[in-house]
């Protein structure tokens, strides 16, 4: 047999030069991060960073953004407007330029903006180039300059189409549907975002409705006291511990910063940072700033004052308990990592941030002695708790030997060795646990049955975690620790599916073991490990044919769907599961376990500082959040046991 050799030449025709905005649709990832609701809310942010950037540099007052019916969204601001002259470089109307050429705008040092958190002049043309289609009006030189496009593409050149007695500009914009996977905005989601932009800058006016219905909705926010407010707020359903927001501020040549943070009686750190008032969810050199700060002078106040005694240390972990911290920091030329900003990689503001929260916090401490005993007391109580959980932790590993790899009893471990392709079904109660295995693909599904009551770890330490005979099984069971020793590369199973029943005792069971995840195992969260199991809630059948339903709308089309000619449903039978153990091993493989015809949910964390809230008020002390959110939510909800 000869062999036969494939060549596939690469040469100067396999090269493709995208041209314009062309790069854009083809890739949208790179520019918005992703083609998913997420990236639908980014074309707004987009906009309405253009605007900012005008008020930071002092002319923008107040900022409307609408969303209108069919999903569009208007973005209307106040300041100069986009300048409609002539660009020289390309000689076509700067307007033009703005919103069709990529890496065109004000922002790379040609004295149009000092601060601006748009820096790579792809905002507008991105929006553009991802829009059904796109009008801008510029309200400037007693004039209104009118300007359309679609997909990018000029659809009507700049013409004058009125006069005017103020400056702005208004973007109205229909994201594309070749675009996106879904089209439908989230009112909260932009009404969350645009009350930081109001926060972070103080007595800026931002106005946000929403006209998709006739009743409507609308919210005005300005806060005169900026991110003092902003804090207040973020703690709103906590107790602070000290009565104080501490505000630091400073600047040095075009940079400045400002943090203002206060602690409450919780021991979870919540911390928000912003650079030119872009959110940074990975934080960055102006967090570390903050951090390396903070420890170091809670340290030396303690030492000096006699609290902290013998040599010893807090760490920064143990100093930020139960911190409430938002920073923002203004600087020209910030290096962002991504055209998505998640992290600020500048140097010298670690400096900065360092430099002033070392002086003003050291002054604010002595001068607040009462404050700064609270905050410090939490900081050895925390250091103290810390060295508990160590010892706890030691203690439980001699005494289940740990270290030899045992494995607790209630797991029964799957075959498979690589983690990638392994994954534990977390099981309420030892009867939908037997069902569970028996019915299971030991090579690769892992089995760990939970039972009675579990810890609400929303107010507790490391140690009470390391303690808890519900608790402890699953973190040996995970393999990869807890809090600050948790480690994503020791974890056994790569996917964790928790399976309750679809009442209100396994809704309690899921709150509370997504609170342990997002509390003491966040990273599987954010890595997309953690799933939900949705089992069915009925068996529809009739004769030998047989449908699952998920929930009463599905049921009943299949009940109608099994019915006689005649319509008669009376030889259609429907089983109500009330929990999983009802389920024999065969049907819970084939309706919530088996690869190729289960359905599960993941969590994702959008946003942690909802996520944050959420868990703060349902799990948390206060009383009344809890009952507010309860009323607020009633009316979604579905298939409650009682």
């Amino acid at each position: 047999m000869s062999e036969e050799k494939v060549t596939q030449e690469y040469g100067a025709e396999q090269i493709q030069v995208l041209e314009g905005l062309e790069a854009v649709r083809k890739r949208p990832g790179m520019y918005i991060g992703s083609t998913s609701s997420s990236g639908l809310h980014h074309l707004v942010y987009e906009i309405v960073d253009n605007a900012i950037d005008e008020a930071l540099a002092g002319y923008c007052k107040h900022i409307t953004v609408t969303i209108n019916p069919g999903d569009s969204i208007t973005v209307t601001d106040d300041g100069r407007g986009i300048p409609v002259d002539i660009q020289p470089q390309t000689g076509r109307p700067a307007l033009e330029v703005v919103y069709t050429v990529l890496h065109a705008g004000g922002k790379f040092g040609g004295g149009g903006y000092k601060v601006s958190g748009g820096l790579h002049g792809v905002g507008a043309s991105v929006v553009n180039a991802l829009s059904q289609w796109l009008q801008v009006r510029v309200h400037k030189n007693g004039s209104i300059y009118e300007m359309k496009f679609a997909r990018g593409a000029i659809t009507q050149e700049m013409r004058i189409v009125g006069t005017t007695d103020h400056t702005g500009t208004e973007v109205t914009f229909q994201p594309d549907p070749e675009m996106f996977d879904t089209l439908e905005y989230d009112y909260e989601i932009l009404h969350e975002r645009m009350r930081e932009e109001a926060f972070l800058n103080a007595g800026l006016s931002i106005t946000i409705t929403d006209k998709r219905t006739e009743e409507g909705k609308t919210d005005s926010m300005c806060f005169e006291g900026g991110i003092r407010e902003f804090v207040t707020w973020a703690n709103r359903n906590k107790t602070a511990i000290h009565e104080d927001v501490i505000y630091i501020s400073g600047s040095k040549g075009d940079a400045s910063a400002e943090i203002a943070f206060q602690y409450n009686d919780g021991y979870n750190e919540f911390m928000m940072s912003f650079a030119n008032d872009v959110r940074t969810p990975e934080g960055g050199m102006h967090e570390t700033g903050f951090k390396t700060a903070l420890t170091r002078v809670l340290n030396a106040y303690g030492e000096k004052n006699g609290i902290i005694k013998g040599g010893d240390k807090v760490s920064g972990e143990d100093c930020r308990e139960g911190i409430t911290a938002i920073i923002s920091v203004k600087l020209t030329d910030a290096q962002f990592e991504g055209q998505t900003k998640a992290k600020l990689g500048n140097a010298y503001i670690r400096a900065l941030v360092d430099q002033i929260v070392s002086d003003q916090l050291a002054t604010y401490l002595e001068e607040h002695p009462q404050t700064a005993k609270i905050i410090l007391e939490k900081a050895m109580m925390a250091n103290r708790a810390r060295e508990a959980a160590r010892k706890a932790r030691d203690t439980i590993r001699r005494k289940t030997g740990l270290e030899s790899g045992q494995m607790p009893d209630k797991l029964q471990d799957c075959n498979e060795r690589n983690p990638e392709l392994c994954e534990i079904y977390i099981v309420e109660g030892d009867s939908a646990a037997g069902s569970a295995i028996q019915g299971r693909d030991s090579r690769f599904q892992a089995i760990l049955a939970m039972w009675g009551k579990m810890l609400n770890v929303e107010k507790a330490r490391a140690d009470k975690i390391y303690g808890n005979d519900k608790l402890y099984p699953l973190i040996v069971a995970l393999g990869a620790g807890i809090g600050d020793e948790f480690d994503l590369n020791k974890l056994r199973y790569h996917k964790i599916v928790i399976m309750a029943d679809a009442d209100v005792d396994g809704s309690h069971i899921r709150t509370l073991l997504l609170t342990f995840f997002f509390r003491f195992m966040r990273p599987l969260i954010t890595n997309g490990n953690v799933y939900l199991a949705q089992p069915p809630l009925f068996k529809v059948s009739k004769g030998k044919k047989y449908k699952y339903a998920f929930d009463e709308p599905e049921r009943d089309r299949y009940i109608a769907e099994f019915a006689d000619a005649d319509g008669s449903t009376a030889k259609v039978g429907v089983q109500r599961y009330k929990g999983l153990g009802e389920m024999s091993s065969e049907q819970l493989w084939e309706t919530t376990m088996n690869p190729e015809t289960r359905s599960m949910i993941r969590v994702e964390m959008e946003d942690a500082e909802r996520a944050d809230e959420i868990f703060t008020i349902l799990m948390g002390d206060k009383v009344a959040p809890r009952k507010e959110f309860i009323e607020k939510n009633a009316k979604y909800v579905e298939n409650l046991d009682v």
